[in-house]
């Protein structure tokens, strides 16, 4: 009896404290996996022809395959060769951040190609009927930007809305935007209007790799904020806003829009999960699933492939599981 009394009187005076142990979010493991799991700014997909891909930066294009989801093996890259054009904006010819889309009876694989430090940077694109490495057909510019743009032209993600075809993109200078592509080319429209989604208050505006995802009557815009690429010392984390228009304003559950430094935190680096970030987001039997790469503090800041349930709250925000 005593030491229910002595519990019940902790309980009680819990309550009555400030909750500020329990401000600290916690987030789960990801999904345990075997085999490949080195990668970087992951897309997944589960492919109608039954197993899921998964492609990444690094490589021309690298590749992963898997028959569960579960179990991950190398599958070389998307491109024998890179295709020439790619030289206009490095030297070696290195393609950064793909996204992975099906429409209109084929895969749509879009990519940037970019130098560390520049906006003179372009998206292309490649399609394929069946999804796997090696059958990819290129297609040339999305969508470039110069050192004159207040935007760059990397970490491109598509999404149908409205009827019409929108791919959100960039990194840094002033944010996420986000332009009308030709659903007949899969490029940009000719003179599209240049959207501004999301940025930071200050430079360097440390926002990049956008995801706008639509679940019930709004538009989630999922995003990676600080740093990436730094092994263990990375800061990448992934925050959202939502929208009731593709074109936003997008805001957190407070009402700050994102572009005014906005975000809800939906993960960031726990034990040994460091810097999680380079998100995206697929659908499987039902069920939204969020991939995203991190580095791996127990194995010398290795990057590897998260996945994670994405569920949603009863007022629609989302949240890992």
């Amino acid at each position: 009896m005593r030491r229910t009394l002595m519990a019940a009187a902790t309980a009680t005076l819990v309550a009555l404290l400030p909750n500020t142990a329990q401000a600290t979010p916690s987030y789960p493991d990801p999904r345990p996996l075997t085999g490949q799991e080195i990668i970087h700014d992951p897309t997944v997909m589960r492919l109608k022809s039954g197993g899921y891909v998964a492609y990444s930066t690094g490589g021309i294009i690298g590749t992963r395959l898997s028959d569960d989801g579960t179990h991950w093996d190398d599958a070389g890259n998307a491109f024998a060769e890179p295709p020439s054009w790619w030289y206009e904006y490095n030297d070696t010819g290195d393609p950064w951040a793909p996204d992975l889309t099906y429409r209109a009876g084929r895969y749509w694989l879009y990519y940037a190609v970019s130098s560390w430090g520049t906006n003179h940077s372009a998206i292309g694109v490649a399609t394929s009927r069946t999804g796997l490495p090696g059958t990819w057909t290129d297609h040339g510019k999305v969508f470039t930007s110069e050192t004159t743009d207040h935007w760059n032209a990397i970490d491109p993600s598509i999404i149908q809305a409205d009827g019409k075809l929108w791919m959100s993109f960039g990194s840094y200078w002033t944010g996420i935007r986000m332009v009308e592509l030709n659903p007949e080319t899969g490029k940009a429209k000719q003179n599209a209007t240049v959207h501004h989604l999301a940025t930071r208050p200050d430079a360097p505006y440390a926002v990049e790799g956008p995801e706008i995802v639509k679940h019930g009557r709004h538009y989630y815009l999922f995003a990676s904020y600080d740093a990436c690429c730094q092994g263990v010392n990375s800061t990448y984390k992934i925050r959202v806003g939502r929208s009731t228009s593709i074109k936003g304003p997008y805001i957190d559950s407070t009402g700050k829009p994102m572009l005014e430094g906005g975000g809800d935190l939906v993960l960031e680096g726990h034990g040994r999960y460091v810097g999680t970030g380079g998100q995206s987001t697929f659908r499987d039997k039902g069920q939204d699933w969020l991939a995203y790469h991190y580095y791996d503090a127990e194995d010398e800041g290795t990057p590897k492939l998260g996945l994670n349930k994405l569920n949603w709250s009863k007022n629609g925000w989302p949240h890992v599981a």
